[in-house]
């Protein structure tokens, strides 16, 4: 976790202007860096490796990501669309409108950055084109009892870590049915959502929850051990099963598709929905919160 300043006003409550400039600071961020812990999860694959052509890839994987972080350029040209989540403390005190922050802090971006972002925002109903549309950025929110601080997390989609999400609704599915839904949703996506992945999936709740757990259990550390020991099992189960897929990085072959499997519930009815999304190889993301006293904690 890293400080990255203060608010000299700290009495005051969160601007609009300083979710504007974090908002816009966190997309940027997580077009150019790969995680720590993405990275070392990718020399682990290399060290653990036995096709040679998948040594080689990853070997490629690493240097591209240093070199973006030594060049401050992009990972991937692919900048996807700007996703967001937004978790409100629940003793946070904020002025001006959040949304419209993270709106006016993405078009500023799109101003300024260099290189410039292609456009990938797209009109479903017409496929134009820019970096405009209804309800962009994407924004999801939630609330936090008990703190005062506002979190905005960044998950920029593309195609790899966006077009092969999948989710299916099933009434009182066994564990091995919702694994071999998994993996299901695995095959279907092949080498194409360019992995090695990580993996995560929502089971439970509604069909909008189980999604938006999928999407969130992405967002947990490589090699964080799931409190729930059932959970845990079956995510040793499904990242061995995955792995053995042969897929391997960039469907090249090889032992390592994916770097992780990520699985959490919630409580629902009988009906249970499972959802699964990936983040390719890059794995994007980037969280920091803005506390009471305008300080700034980037989250990795």
């Amino acid at each position: 976790m890293t400080f990255l300043g203060k608010d000299s006003l700290s009495t005051m409550p969160i601007t609009q202007q300083a979710v504007k400039t974090l908002s816009a600071q966190l997309y940027d961020w997580s077009l150019r860096r790969v995680p720590d812990d993405t990275k070392d999860a990718l020399r682990r694959a290399r060290a653990t490796e036995t096709h040679a052509g998948a040594q080689r890839v990853l070997e490629i994987m690493l240097g591209s990501a240093l070199r973006a972080e030594q060049t401050d350029r992009f990972v991937c040209s692919d900048a996807g669309v700007p996703v967001f989540r937004v978790t409100l403390g629940a003793e946070a005190r904020w002025e001006g409108d959040i949304k419209a922050a993270i709106t006016e802090g993405f078009a500023e971006l799109v101003s300024r950055i260099q290189p410039p972002l292609l456009k990938h925002v797209t009109n479903p109903l017409t496929n134009e084109r820019g970096y405009q549309g209804k309800d962009m950025p994407l924004v999801t929110w939630e609330m936090e009892s008990g703190v005062d601080w506002i979190e905005i997390a960044c998950q920029p989609k593309a195609l790899g870590s966006g077009r092969w999400a999948q989710a299916e609704t099933f009434s009182f599915p066994s564990l091995a049915d919702i694994e071999a839904y998994v993996m299901k949703a695995v095959m279907q996506a092949g080498s194409q959502h360019c992995p090695p992945v990580i993996i995560g999936v929502g089971i439970g709740g509604s069909f909008d929850v189980a999604a938006k757990i999928a999407s969130k259990a992405t967002y947990r550390a490589i090699g964080s051990v799931n409190p729930e020991p059932v959970l845990a099992a079956m995510e040793e189960r499904l990242l061995r099963a995955v792995n053995a897929t042969g897929f391997g990085p960039m469907g090249t072959g090889g032992d390592t598709t994916a770097l992780a499997v990520h699985v959490d519930y919630s409580a629902g009815h009988g009906y249970t929905p499972v959802a699964v999304c990936f983040n390719c190889w890059i794995n994007r993301r980037t969280r920091a919160r803005i506390h009471a006293d305008g300080s700034v904690e980037r989250i990795e």
